[in-house]
């Protein structure tokens, strides 16, 4: 694959606002383990090689198991994702694909009753967050593993 454009460079201005937001999700008090989960979820869903790559390697140095990573994609047959998790990945979906007719209100209520609305809210931010990150990745194609020097990625040991 090769990548169509470096967006960074072209919009470095905007790159620099959306690193400076995303960065921000990071002190939100939805902890790393669980942003994890969700970032690779909707990056699953979404097709973003670029993302599912630098998350899951994101996850592992955060001492995420290499087994509950397998398991994201199938996390409702999973018996590895506490009740919290999985409300977590179940918003994300909904937030990922947005319904016809909108989020059912079973998932809000399951998400309700496993997260503050302090946590609710910080963890739709970090859905949308992935959400453009994802569409700008797969958009350009920028190729998985580019970056693992940049970010401290090589340090998973996944490569």
């Amino acid at each position: 694959m090769t990548q169509r454009l470096n967006y960074a460079q072209q919009s470095p201005e905007l790159f620099k606002k959306f690193m400076e937001f995303s960065m921000a999700l990071k002190s939100s008090v939805i902890d790393e383990k669980l942003q994890a989960l969700v970032e690779i979820r909707a990056s699953q869903i979404n097709g973003c090689g670029f993302c599912l790559d630098m998350h899951v390697k994101q996850a592992k140095i955060h001492g995420e198991t290499e087994l509950r990573l397998y398991h994201v994609a199938i996390w409702r047959e999973s018996n590895l994702f506490i009740p919290r998790e999985r409300a977590a990945l179940a918003w994300t979906e909904a937030l990922t694909k947005l319904p016809e007719g909108g989020i059912p209100d079973e998932i809000y209520e399951r998400v309700r009753g496993q997260l503050s609305e302090k946590e609710i809210s910080d963890l739709t931010f970090v859905v949308m967050a992935i959400n453009a990150w994802n569409r700008v990745n797969v958009g350009f194609k920028t190729v998985p593993g580019t970056a693992d020097k940049a970010y401290g990625l090589d340090k998973a040991g996944l490569n």
